[in-house]
């Protein structure tokens, strides 16, 4: 705080000193702290004081009689008696306090003597401040006198009053009529308890007699209750005149016992409720009627004591006037009327106030009190009465005190006093006249943060006498803050409205009054605001799962240490992380809730606080799960067949109830078993239930909703029907016929909660249809029966009636089925075969007459094989097989057949009980058509321009081959394939083939079909590669030589199989056939194998020339044109599939135990040898024997 400013406040000073050349007489409170803040004398302040009423209660040790104050100077105490001078120091038993005008009294059993009213006056040098007056009551133990009552005599019929007379004590007093066992007296309309505890009887009855009436009196405040001697009561029935002497009570009208008179009056007091009260005798009881006279009967107001007492409140307007209560019976009536005033306890309606005025002013001192009767107003100063005290300047009119020329002696404590029967109250006002310069209490240098868009309240409260005007300044300018956005408040603070960025900077307050001047420094910084950028959603979760609530937030940078991000649930903050709500956490803005259950439903509300200011969202979540269990399950409406079940639907838990489930449990067949008996629509709470006999129930009901099943309700108490004859027959009658002469009934038994009795049995009644015939019965007791020596196949009418103790079930339905079935005894005729094409033919047959089936038709079979292939004469008996065509039908379509086949085919009938005969057989023949694919497809020969290629036939030509269809193409490095050539080979006995004129170093690949008159077969495939440079090697002697790898522009490597006639080097890399000492290598090889072969040569001439031979020297086969294992390639079903690898070897020859093949591997098992030892065995394609890779010797390779 400062007391003088720079320059900047030259202009603010000089417009202050203009504003207070006239001075304002206006008074303002004063604060209590604003005394404390400066070293300034202070008129006293009673701060603390004890209630109205200190009541010794026996328990207590000590009881305090408390005044407190506060003054500068500090406030010394003194205390009067009953309106007497008391000193509690020089009372030894009395505990005084230092600094304080409070004393204990202690509790030594001699209390009596500080009965009394006290009152406690604080003072100092400036005045003296008064506390309320307060009563010291030692309270006595209320006791009843000891007396003996007489036991009262009463006659019946008469009315009567028992008295109970309670002692005197601290209100309030509560009374209870009870007997010696301290139950209570039965209170009704006849008998009551009136309002001042006596017990009134309209009328007694023989039954009110009793010898221990007793009246108990309590007092909570002193926690006492006293009992009244018990009093006894003797009712002396009344005797009839008439002759037979019966009782005879005769009827009279209404009177009242209370309230006495016609007319009375009552007093409320506002604030409190009055209680108006009516009892009346008479014979019958009379009943008690009020109205409020000129309004009715008072709807509001409450009545007791079985309608004899009217409850007038005390907080309602108007509720004074005249009220009436009317007593009748049939007999009369008798009215009371009540002239109720309203009064009340003095009330201020201007309560004096402390006052800092200026030297010179007028003061204005003020007491308007209210009551009734009208209270009594006494005015004194410091304690004194004001008429006891001269002052020139000060005048009184009426409720108005006015100190004109207020000097600083004229500072004092006045007290307004107000008081009536009702009540008394008291006022202090300190009136303080003083000069003072302003004093600031607010600090100076306080920094303020606010957000944009939002408001901010500056501080600066300001005491001083006269009163300062108060400007505001920023940034040291003299110029003021003015605006509409800019508020200063009577209390000095600066508001501003509406914030921006431009308001950031250092504000100061001045104030000035005709004393001085006081200025504080202000800092204003001006923050982005908080703001939830995504709020939670609203969620529906079933229970048992965890739920997450996101809260993502925007706030200013500064206030990142002072951020705080709060989570509530129904306004009650949570604890996330905190081990007593463990199954909360955050993490980066996310509320997660683990184990969801049903406390956690309900509104969540994210707050994301700074120390300026705050947003906040909320969102719903709502707890799914299953029914709770129906509660209440009672059974209604019961019945011998049937039960009406009713109950109380349990919470749905926020998902509609679909359906409710009924289910019950018999104590007899299945006990201990919960079975369902009926559904009902989940806007259901009840069903009538339908029940069988001679059953033993209980019941119980589950909800269910989208969630799923609830659990069941309690189970209703057991229910147990009568015995009752069967409700229905049995179902699901089966007729079945096993043997010829025999029928079999079959049924699906009664539940045995079906049975509804003991005793249950079958009838059955069974017929021939087709004749006439009487209805046979027997009586058994399992579900089935066999009737014996019936007719073949004949047709009976069967019923089948369920029976027990009590009776028959319903009448039976009747059923129809057959007797025992036989085989058909006649077979098909008219077969004919329609050959469809290659492979399907249509059958077609005349139907076996009905009465030689012999049973229910089941359909057709038609048998059929093979029996040789068109391309040979030789028949042998194939696989057999059947195909069946259910039903009454002439026709059927076999598929599936060998093309260019003979075949025969059989047709029979069948029925349950099996196959009839067949028919005559018929053969038929299948069209020719396309091959089967060819099993064996290799390169025989590989040279620089030319490749060799080899097949052997397919296995099933499926007709006469017409012969082959050859495609070649080339292959470039993308794999793309060029134009396709295509070789049609007419000779259908070719099984190789040579092309010439294709590139050298280049990838090929070959297809291959072979072809009959329907068409061309399957595709086999495989690829090659042209050789860089031709092998003179293997020209001459008959081994190739191929790189065991691609050549540099193949993408792919070229491996191949060796065969079993190798011999020498498999394969030799090109990269070296350059190499001098490889070229040596290979001519010592070719040497030696010429020498070889030609050793074989002069010696296979020794056995002279053969057919067989002569062909071999023309044609070469495979073997003796010495293809090796690089020429060796297998067919391929992939066109992509690479080739196999070769093995290479460098000996000089193979054994033949190493060799992978052998002749025989490739021949029938009747192979034959010439004498020579020449092959001259035939190629037999059996699919029983391995394909051959083996292509015939006799074989011709097209020029």
């Amino acid at each position: 705080m400062t007391q003088q400013r720079g320059s900047g406040f030259v202009a603010l000073l000089t417009a202050v000193n203009c504003f207070f050349a006239f001075p304002s007489a206006a008074a303002m409170d004063i604060p209590l702290e604003v005394l404390t803040h400066a070293n300034i004398e202070q008129l006293p302040t009673i701060t603390a004081q004890s209630p109205g009423a200190v009541i010794a209660l026996p328990p207590e040790e000590s009881f305090a009689v408390t005044c407190e104050a506060k003054g500068n100077p500090e406030p010394e105490f003194r205390w009067t008696k009953n309106g007497q001078e008391f000193d509690p120091s020089l009372d030894p038993l009395l505990r005084k306090e230092e600094n304080s005008g409070t004393f204990v009294i202690p509790n030594n059993g001699n209390l009596t003597e500080y009965q009394g009213t006290y009152r406690c006056f604080a003072f100092n040098k400036l005045g003296t401040a008064v506390s309320q007056e307060i009563g010291f009551m030692v309270p006595k133990i209320p006791k009843f006198p000891k007396e003996g009552f007489d036991p009262f005599k009463v006659d019946e019929g008469q009315p009567f009053i028992l008295k109970c007379d309670p002692p005197k004590g601290i209100p309030p007093l509560q009374i209870y009529w009870m007997t010696m066992y301290l139950q209570h007296i039965e209170q009704d309309d006849r008998v009551s308890m009136g309002l001042n505890g006596d017990l009134y009887f309209s009328h007694v009855e023989e039954k009110d007699s009793r010898r221990d009436y007793c009246c108990f009196a309590a007092f909570p405040k002193i926690r006492t209750i006293v009992q009244k001697s018990a009093m006894s009561v003797v009712v002396s029935p009344r005797k009839s005149e008439s002759p037979d002497g019966a009782n005879s009570i005769l009827q009279r009208k209404p009177s009242l016992l209370t309230p006495p008179g016609v007319r009375s009056e009552a007093v409320l007091v506002k604030g409190e409720d009055l209680k108006l009260e009516c009892i009346a005798e008479g014979i019958p009881t009379p009943k008690v009627e009020w109205e409020k006279m000129g309004h009715g009967r008072p709807e509001k107001f409450r009545l007791e004591n079985h309608g004899k007492v009217l409850v007038v409140p005390g907080d309602e307007q108007d509720v004074g006037g005249k009220y009436m209560c009317k007593a009748k019976n049939p007999l009369g009536e008798v009215v009371h009327y009540f002239t109720v005033t309203v009064e009340e306890p003095p009330e201020f309606l201007v309560e004096p106030q402390s006052q800092l005025s200026m030297i010179g002013a007028d003061v204005v001192i003020k007491c308007s009190v209210s009551g009734s009767p009208q209270p009594v107003t006494t005015w004194s100063v410091n304690g004194v009465p004001l008429q006891e005290t001269l002052s020139a300047n000060r005048k009184i009119f009426d409720d108005t005190i006015i100190i004109q020329n207020g000097q600083p002696s004229d500072s004092a404590v006045y007290q307004c006093e107000a008081s009536n029967k009702h009540g008394k109250i008291l006022t202090n006002a300190n009136i303080m006249i003083m000069n003072l310069y302003p004093i600031i209490l607010t600090s100076d240098g306080q920094e303020y943060s606010a957000v944009e868009d939002q408001g901010v309240m500056m501080h600066c409260k300001v005491f001083s006498s006269p009163p300062s005007t108060i400007f505001w300044s920023k940034d040291d300018s003299s110029e003021l803050v003015t605006g509409p956005r800019f508020t200063v408040h009577d209390n000095g603070s600066l508001e501003i409205h509406t914030i921006e960025k431009g308001d950031t900077g250092q504000y100061t307050c001045l104030a000035k009054n005709l004393e001085g001047t006081s200025a504080i420094d202000a800092m204003l910084y001006v923050k982005d605001p908080t703001k939830i950028v995504a709020p939670p959603q609203d969620q529906s979760i079933l229970i048992g799962t965890d739920a997450q609530l996101s809260c993502l937030v925007e706030f200013d940078e500064s206030f990142r240490g002072d951020f705080e991000l709060l989570w509530q649930k129904d306004d009650e903050e949570i604890s996330p992380n905190n081990t007593e709500h463990s199954r909360y956490f955050l993490e980066e803005g996310v509320l997660h809730i683990v184990n969801v259950s049903h406390r956690d439903q309900g509104e969540y509300r994210c707050v994301a606080k700074t120390p300026v200011d705050s947003d906040a969202a909320s969102a719903r979540l709502i707890v799914l799960d299953v029914p709770d269990a129906p509660q209440s399950v009672v059974l209604s409406e019961r019945k011998n067949r049937s039960v009406k079940l009713r109950w109380v639907p349990g919470e749905d838990h926020n998902s509609s109830i679909t359906e409710f489930v009924i289910e019950f449990e018999e104590n007899k067949w299945q006990p201990g078993s919960w079975r369902d008996l009926q559904r009902v629509p989940g806007n259901h709470n009840s069903a009538v239930l339908d029940l069988h006999g001679h059953v033993g129930y209980r019941f119980r009901v589950y909800a269910v909703n989208a969630v799923g099943a609830g659990p069941p309700s309690k189970p209703t108490e057991r229910y147990l029907t009568p015995p009752a004859a069967p409700d229905k027959n049995p179902e699901n009658i089966k007729i079945e016929g096993h043997l010829p002469h025999e029928m079999d009934i079959n049924w699906e038994p009664l539940s045995p909660i079906e049975h509804n009795g003991p005793g249950l049995e079958y009838k059955v009644s069974y017929r021939r249809q087709d004749v006439e015939d009487e209805w046979k019965e027997h009586t058994v007791k399992r579900h089935s029966f066999v009737v014996r020596n019936t007719p073949t196949f004949v047709p009976y009418e069967i019923k089948i009636q369920a029976k027990n103790h009590q009776g028959w079930g319903p009448e039976p339905k009747m059923v129809t089925g057959y007797s025992g079935e036989d085989f058909p005894s006649a077979a098909p005729d008219d077969v004919a075969v329609e050959v469809m094409n290659s492979s399907m033919v249509n059958v077609t047959w005349k139907q076996v007459p009905k009465d030689k089936l012999h049973g229910h038709l089941g359909g057709y079979r038609v048998n059929w094989w093979r029996m040789r292939s068109l391309l040979h004469s030789k028949q042998s008996q194939g696989e057999r097989h059947t195909a069946a065509f259910p039903g009454s039908r002439s026709h059927g379509t076999v598929s599936g057949l060998v093309p260019f086949s003979e075949y025969s085919l059989i047709v029979m009938s069948f029925n349950g009980r099996g196959n009839g005969p067949g028919s005559k057989a018929v053969n038929f023949k299948t069209l020719e058509g396309v091959p089967e694919k060819i099993p064996v497809f290799r390169v025989a020969d590989v040279q620089k321009r030319s490749i060799s290629l080899a097949w052997t036939p397919p296995l099933e030509p499926n007709g006469i081959l017409t012969g082959y269809l050859l495609e070649y193409q080339l292959i470039n490095d993308t794999e793309e394939a060029g134009p396709l050539q295509r070789v049609n080979i007419s000779k259908p006995d070719t099984t190789r083939w040579h092309l010439r004129d294709l590139e050298p170093l280049s990838k090929y690949r070959f297809q291959l079909r072979s072809c009959t008159s329907m068409g061309c077969g399957s595709i086999v495939s495989l690829e090659s590669t042209t050789l860089e440079t031709t092998s003179a090697l293997a020209s001459t002697i008959g081994l190739s030589m191929t790189s065991p790898t691609s050549p540099p522009s193949s993408p792919k490597s070229r491996v191949t199989k060796p065969t079993r006639s190798t011999i020498g080097l498999a394969s030799v890399h090109t990269g070296i056939s350059s190499q001098g000492w490889f070229i040596g290598l290979m001519s010592a090889i070719a040497l030696l194998t010429l020498v070889v072969l030609i050793a074989c040569f002069v010696n296979r001439n020794k056995g002279g020339k053969y057919s067989v031979k002569e062909k071999e020297d023309l044609h070469p086969d495979v073997e003796s044109q010495g293809i090796n294992d690089d020429t060796f390639c297998e067919y391929s079903d992939n066109d992509e599939k690479p080739l196999k690898g070769s093995q290479h070897s460098l000996s000089g020859g193979l054994k033949a135990e190493d060799s992978g093949d052998s002749l025989v591997d490739y021949g029938d098992d009747d192979a034959q040898f010439n004498e020579d030892g020449s092959f001259i065995g035939e190629y037999a394609a059996k699919k029983e024997k391995r394909a051959s890779a083996e292509i015939k010797a006799t074989a011709q390779t097209p020029a």
